[in-house]
């Protein structure tokens, strides 16, 4: 017969979702559910921090969870985001377009030697980039719309994502580079990943100039104050 498999500890991904549609700490509500999904699941709270402990030291990711996204909804607990801000007004000259076409440009040098981990979505546009993106904009236009805000945030991780996305492929010791060497190889085509790496330039720089055109477009759509509608 087969044994019936009980649906309960599911109630973790319930959890998950509430809490992000509550627009609960993003943190919390993972950890906080993990934990549930443990209990419920029929094991010791030890058993649980032994599961955590253990694929905390065989994965980065989570790794990245319990360490990276505490320390940073701590900061902004103090200002972090308020300081971004602030410091961007003081700045003469800047753009939100010319902000994050900086940072787009670091991010895929930064990533194609290697250094992915200087940025991300937890540790640096949410704290830091979209906050300075959208004090930058209010220079443009004193009364920005939620529309406009929530537009700017969105540029601002889509940047992290281009910039990382296309960065990393030109680096030799990428996973995605050894996986193309290893396909190209299994079907008869010898290649070195400095040779996958070497091709990876031009689309790199095609997508840093692509994107680079959307964010400087958004600083004249700004400075034109097209589309949105006024905050209430």
């Amino acid at each position: 017969m087969i044994e019936a498999v009980s649906l309960w500890p599911l109630l973790g991904v319930v959890m998950v979702v509430l809490g992000f549609a509550l627009r609960l700490n993003p943190a919390l509500v993972v950890v906080m559910s993990g934990l549930a999904t443990g209990l419920i699941a029929g094991m010791s709270p030890l058993q649980v921090l032994s599961m955590l402990g253990s694929a905390f030291i065989k994965n980065r990711y989570l790794a990245l969870l319990i360490l990276t996204l505490p320390v940073i909804s701590l900061l902004e607990r103090h200002g972090l985001r308020e300081q971004a801000r602030h410091l961007i007004q003081g700045l003469r000259g800047a753009t939100a377009g010319r902000l994050m076409l900086a940072y787009l440009a670091a991010r895929q040098i930064l990533s194609a030697i290697g250094l992915h981990s200087l940025g991300g979505h937890p540790q640096t546009v949410r704290p830091l980039l979209a906050p300075m993106t959208e004090a930058a904009a209010e220079t443009q236009r004193p009364n920005l719309s939620m529309a406009d805000r929530e537009r700017l945030r969105a540029l601002a991780a889509s940047t992290d994502n281009v910039g990382l996305f296309f960065g990393e492929d030109i680096f030799i010791a990428f996973g995605g580079v050894l996986l193309m060497q290893s396909f190209l190889a299994d079907n008869g085509i010898q290649v070195e990943p400095l040779q996958i790496a070497l091709w990876g330039i031009p689309t790199a720089i095609c997508a840093f100039a692509i994107h680079g055109t959307r964010l400087l477009a958004e600083d004249r759509r700004l400075r034109r104050g097209d589309g949105g509608t006024e905050d209430a």
